[in-house]
C-alpha cells in the first residue's frame, strides 16, 4: 500500500501518518519527491482498511501496489534516487558519471596507493580495493582484512576518494561500515538475507551487485530487502551473468540497465570488468555501459596485473585506464552527463608508500 501525500503536505502531517501506520502495526517508509512524500507501507498483508488514513490531513490517496517489490518501485517513488557524498560532487545516480576504479584485492600498502594515485589523476571519484574476498578455491587469496581497510582509509585522507569495499558476512560488514563510504554485497551474497538485513540497518549506501544467475525481478526483490530495513540509499549494479558462451567469463548484460530504470528509480551501475573477465573487452564494454544510459562504473585497476593476487587478467594497467577515461568523458556528454573528476587535485602532504604494516613519515 502506498500514501500519497499532497503537495504542501506540513512534515508534522507526514510525521502523523507514519505514527498511524505504527499505530495499526506496519511499517512506514516515507520518500520524499521532487513535488511532494509518498509513504510506502509494509508488514500488512491486503489493503489498509478504508478511511484509517484517506481521510487524515495531508493525504491525497492510498494506491495498492502489485509489484513483489514496493520501495524498490517508481510506483512508490517516480523521481530517481540519488545518492550523495559529503565533499564531493560524485554521486550514484546523478547528472554526473561515478566512477569507482581500483584493485581486485588490496595486496599492499604500496600497490594500492600506486593504483589508487592513477585512477585518482586520471578522474575517478571512487577507490575499490578488496579488502575480504568470498574465492572458489579455499586456497586463494582471501584479502588482508582490518589491515586492508586501514590502508584504504589513508587512500581517502590522502587522494580525496570515497571507498567501496565489500562485506561478505554480518561480522566483516561491522567493519566496513566503520571504515568504507560505501558497503559492496557481492554477486555470490545477492540472496544473503540476513546479510541484506545487516546492509539496511546501516546508516552507509549499499552497492548491490546482480547474482549469476539473477532474474530482473530478483534483483530488484534483493534491493527490496534491504531497504525494507530503513537503507534507502541502495545503488544496483550488473556485473555479468554465467551463459553459455565461452568467448568471456562472464555475460555482460547491458540491457537490464534500461530494464531497471524503467521498473526502479534506484541508480544502476556496470562492472565490465567481472562482467567480461577479459583485459581486452573492458573498454569496449564501458563504452557501451556508458551510452545504455548506466549511472556509474566499477573498473579494475592494478599496476602490475600480471602479479595480481586475484583478477589480475581482467584488471586494467594505469595508462589503459588513462585512455578509457578520456573515451568516457567524450561519450558521457552525449547520453547528458558529466564526469565530475578530481583530476588530481591533492591538498595534502605526499606519504611515502611502503610495505603493509611498515609506518610511514609524511615527506
Amino acid at each position: 500500500m502506498l500514501v500519497v501525500m499532497r503537495a504542501h503536505a506540513t512534515p508534522e502531517q507526514i510525521k502523523d501518518v507514519c505514527t498511524k501506520i505504527e499505530a495499526l502495526g506496519y511499517k512506514p517508509h516515507p520518500m520524499p519527491g521532487a513535488e511532494r512524500t509518498a509513504i510506502g507501507i509494509t508488514g500488512n498483508r491486503g489493503e489498509v482498511e478504508p478511511g484509517v488514513l484517506d481521510e487524515m490531513p495531508g493525504v491525497q490517496e492510498l494506491i495498492q501496489v502489485t509489484k513483489p517489490y514496493k520501495l524498490v518501485s517508481r510506483d512508490i517513488k517516480p523521481d530517481n534516487t540519488i545518492i550523495r557524498f559529503e565533499g564531493t560532487d560524485a554521486t550514484f545516480g546523478g547528472k554526473g558519471l561515478a566512477v569507482i576504479a581500483g584493485p581486485c584485492s588490496v595486496e599492499s600498502r604500496e600497490q594500492t596507493f600506486a593504483v589508487a594515485e592513477r585512477v585518482a589523476q586520471a578522474g575517478a571519484q571512487f577507490f575499490r580495493g578488496g579488502a575480504y574476498k568470498p574465492r572458489t578455491s579455499p586456497y586463494a587469496f582471501q584479502g588482508l582484512g582490518e589491515q586492508a581497510l586501514q590502508i584504504m582509509v589513508e587512500v581517502r585522507e590522502r587522494f580525496g576518494l570515497k571507498i567501496v569495499t565489500e562485506a561478505i558476512d554480518n561480522e566483516s560488514l561491522a567493519l566496513v561500515e566503520q571504515y568504507a563510504d560505501v558497503i559492496q554485497i557481492g554477486a555470490r551474497n545477492m540472496q544473503n538475507f540476513s546479510l541484506l538485513r545487516r546492509a539496511g540497518r546501516s546508516k552507509k549506501p549499499v552497492l548491490l551487485k546482480r547474482g549469476i544467475a539473477a532474474t530482473l525481478e530478483e534483483f530488484l526483490m534483493a534491493a527490496e530487502y534491504i531497504m525494507s530495513e530503513g537503507n534507502y540509499n541502495v545503488a544496483l549494479c550488473e556485473r555479468g551473468v554465467r551463459t553459455f558462451a565461452d568467448h568471456t567469463r562472464n555475460t555482460l548484460d547491458l540491457s537490464i540497465v534500461p530494464a531497471v530504470q524503467r521498473l526502479s528509480h534506484l541508480p544502476i551501475l556496470v562492472d565490465p570488468s567481472h562482467g567480461t573477465g577479459k583485459r581486452n573487452k573492458v573498454t569496449p564494454l564501458t563504452r557501451a555501459a556508458v551510452a545504455v544510459g548506466a549511472d556509474g562504473l566499477i573498473i579494475e585497476v592494478h599496476d602490475h596485473p600480471d602479479k595480481a593476487l586475484s583478477d589480475g587478467g581482467q584488471s586494467l594497467y594505469p595508462d589503459q585506464f588513462d585512455e578509457l577515461m578520456a573515451q568516457v568523458q567524450q561519450i558521457a556528454p552525449v547520453v547528458g552527463r558529466n564526469v565530475p573528476a578530481i583530476g588530481g587535485h591533492f591538498p595534502y602532504p605526499a606519504v611515502a608508500a611502503t610495505k603493509v604494516g611498515v609506518p610511514v613519515q609524511a615527506q
